[in-house]
């Protein structure tokens, strides 16, 4: 008698960046264990997607879930909660949280947070300071951690890396590409006293211009070309940037970049409307930014898609600007809002899953995620594109339970999702227990 699968998903069309097959997979201990023509195999449990497309697992590479120190915004296992249920399944978090993830003691913390709580996936980025410039080789090849991330702009206690000093020590500590979040902070702090005797959000693409952006992301070029360390520069929102960025790509520097979805889609006329909920860092700006993002995204100059998921309260964000924080919630609804994106004609699921899934495992090293391959960890999405997903705020499961979406109506569904082999949202509704676990990694050093 053949071995019984424990799950097999059947009739489904199964995306890559190649393109599209139809194959069921039949999986096997966590693990996807055959494809192809699977549907007469025994197994004890069955998903129909026919009509359906089958994607791999989304990997947001960043978010912030505020545990520990600020638990009422959010916490890892109402943040992984929203990941699942809007289809990804693996999500690096970020460093500023109170304390701030410096030292391999505040990643251990993390991790035991997180075990048994996590309804995705998980790893901890450590955060590069002045204090542990030095001991970052060491920290980024902990478990549990994709490596380091870099602030070059404002950010929470120390986790500032301002001058080129601190930032050539830090790139030359170590190998693994590191995340940087890129602004000018001199530019950012002589820019406060242009803020108007009338404050209104709509300052802020204003106050951190365009011109802190891209003298923050030349300096970073000139030092990646001196060190010849690795970077991923985070949430490009600048049409600055661009060119920038299209050199150094050209010049074969080591360098890749995310966009976010809020910056593909969103304008500065959302401060008109909805405020302070459009305030984040780096800013939404004009619609002519906007387009020029979008013409740089269909030209494949981004490598990755991330969702920056950083939630506030509604309470916190009602406060007079510059008083309200910066920062908006993004990791349920980055995949539904790419989903409606390609169901429009905008781009591909190809294209997708390459940014989605693929490039993020392949950019960290991640072991056995990103792709439907046999051998791969079972983690999978199944999307409906006959069906629609309203944004609500019942739908939402981040604690800060506000999102800019707020009302909108979707193209397709994200209908059921799987974590390592385990079956957690059908239908669009979440079952079971937490069964998120800690990412390994293979990370190679580029020959």
């Amino acid at each position: 008698m053949p071995d019984v699968f424990d799950l097999l998903v059947i009739g489904g069309t199964t995306v890559s960046s190649q393109g599209q097959s139809q194959l069921d997979i039949g999986v096997r201990d966590g693990k996807i264990a055959a494809l192809g023509k699977l549907a007469s195999q025994p197994t004890h449990s069955t998903i129909d997607a026919s009509g359906c497309f089958v994607l791999p697992g989304m990997i947001d590479t960043q978010v912030h879930f505020r545990e520990p120190g600020l638990e009422h915004k959010e916490d890892l296992e109402s943040g992984t909660r929203a990941a699942l249920m809007g289809g990804v399944t693996t999500i690096f978090e970020m460093p500023n949280t109170n304390p701030p993830t410096t030292t391999a003691e505040a990643l251990a913390q993390k991790l035991r947070l997180a075990e048994g709580r996590a309804w995705c996936n998980y790893a901890f980025f450590v955060g590069a300071s002045p204090e542990n410039s030095h001991l970052l080789a060491t920290l980024e090849n902990l478990a549990g951690t994709p490596g380091v991330k870099i602030f070059m702009g404002s950010s929470t206690g120390s986790l500032l890396v301002e001058d080129d000093e601190t930032l050539r020590a830090v790139l030359r500590s170590g190998k693994r590409p590191c995340p940087v979040h890129s602004e000018d902070e001199p530019r950012l702090r002589e820019r406060k006293a242009l803020l108007s005797s009338n404050p209104h959000p709509r300052e802020h693409p204003f106050l951190r211009d365009e011109e802190s952006a891209r003298l923050s992301t030349e300096r970073l070029i000139r030092l990646v070309r001196e060190t010849g360390r690795p970077v991923h520069i985070l949430h490009i929102s600048s049409a600055a940037e661009l060119p920038l960025l299209r050199q150094a790509k050209e010049e074969g520097l080591p360098i890749t970049c995310e966009i976010t979805p809020q910056h593909l889609l969103l304008d500065s006329s959302w401060y008109e409307t909805i405020g302070a909920y459009a305030q984040m860092n780096p800013p939404i700006r004009s619609s002519e930014v906007r387009s020029a993002l979008n013409e740089a995204f269909q030209n494949d100059l981004f490598d990755v898609f991330g969702s920056d998921h950083a939630p506030h309260t509604k309470e916190e964000k009602a406060k007079p600007y510059p008083q309200s924080p910066s920062g908006m919630p993004g990791v349920q609804t980055i995949l539904p809002l790419l989903i409606d994106q390609v169901l429009g004609g905008s781009f591909t699921f190809e294209k997708l899953v390459r940014m989605g899934s693929e490039n993020p495992a392949s950019l960290y090293g991640i072991a056995g995620k990103g792709q439907v391959k046999e051998g791969f960890d079972a983690d999978l999405v199944v999307v409906d594109p006959g069906q629609a997903q309203t944004v609500t705020e019942e739908w939402l499961e981040s604690k800060c339970g506000w999102s800019p979406y707020t009302g909108q109506t979707l193209r397709g569904k994200v209908r059921d999702v799987v974590i390592g082999g385990h079956w957690s949202v059908q239908g669009g509704a979440r079952i079971g227990e937490p069964k998120g676990s800690c990412v390994s990694f293979d990370w190679k050093e580029p020959a």
